[in-house]
């Protein structure tokens, strides 16, 4: 069985082990790499290609498309002139088109959940957020729904309870490049039937906005927390407090509250500040 003819479309770092691991895999062939123009990055502004770009460029994969809209017809036409008979995405960030979606072999997307739970755009932070117990990655067949399509393969992850955003997600990259590693050739040798979603399972992530970062006092210590976590780098967490305006808070600790606590005040004992919340304490790093 010859090489498949793959295309791989990523921008974020959780792609980057994906890619690595791809290009050096013997059932395909990477023909060229689609990832998000360079943008200003960093405190400076500096025009920067993004985390894939420069892998591919390491790599000496050609060619690599840029386009700010994948789905404009010359983007398709210009991806679909490479004869690809597969697509490979991780973390890409735009709506694939049908052209895609129809090779041979399908578009295969590995999202960082355990499908139909968390699809969308926001899984990690969700995940966090919902205090669950366990996540993983699930391989996909895309289809025209938002993370819809049946199920190739599946790596779960135990979760501890103290894991931010960038650490999960540099655990789940990693365990992303496994399950597609194990998967891509029982696949595209068509030894794997995909399994539908439930859909009395799913549920819905949502784009996170900057106010998303606010921390009500009134709400529990350990929902407050793991909001924190969840919500690192973007969009970062902040109290605003009478007289002290707003607080940027980085990390947090939850400690029994003590007598006479009211929501929404900032003590200093021996340990450091603490945030009185609706029900405990939170110790601020």
């Amino acid at each position: 069985m010859s090489p498949a003819r793959t295309v791989f479309l990523g921008t974020g770092r959780f792609g980057l082990e994906t890619l690595w691991r791809l290009a050096d895999h013997p059932a395909v062939d990477l023909v060229g790499i689609i990832t998000a123009p360079a943008r200003p990055a960093g405190r400076h502004g500096n025009v920067s290609a993004s985390p894939i770009g420069m892998a591919a460029e390491e790599l000496g994969v050609s060619p690599i498309f840029t386009p700010e809209r994948l789905r404009a017809p010359e983007s398709v036409d210009a991806i679909l002139a490479l004869e690809p008979e597969l697509a490979v995405l991780a973390d890409y960030g735009q709506i694939v088109p049908p052209g895609l979606l129809g090779l041979r072999h399908g578009a295969l997307n590995l999202h960082p959940s355990l499908l139909p739970r968390h699809r969308g755009a926001t899984p990690i932070p969700a995940t966090i957020l919902a205090d669950d117990r366990e996540t993983g990655v699930t391989l996909i067949r895309m289809d025209a729904g938002l993370d819809t399509g049946p199920i190739v393969g599946v790596g779960v992850l135990p979760l501890g309870g103290a894991e931010t955003t960038p650490e999960l997600e540099e655990r789940l990259a990693m365990l992303a490049a496994t399950v597609l590693q194990e998967q891509l050739e029982p696949w595209i040798a068509g030894a794997i039937t995909p399994k539908r979603q439930d859909e009395a399972d799913a549920t819905l992530t949502t784009v996170l906005h900057r106010q998303d970062g606010r921390l009500d006092p009134m709400r529990p210590a350990v929902e407050l927390e793991r909001r924190i976590r969840a919500l690192l780098p973007w969009p970062g967490t902040f109290l605003e407090l009478d007289r002290v305006g707003r607080l940027i808070v980085r990390s947090a600790v939850v400690v029994p509250a003590e007598a006479g606590d009211e929501p929404g005040l900032i003590v200093a004992d021996v340990e450091g500040l603490a945030l009185t919340t609706g029900d405990g304490r939170l110790r601020l790093g």
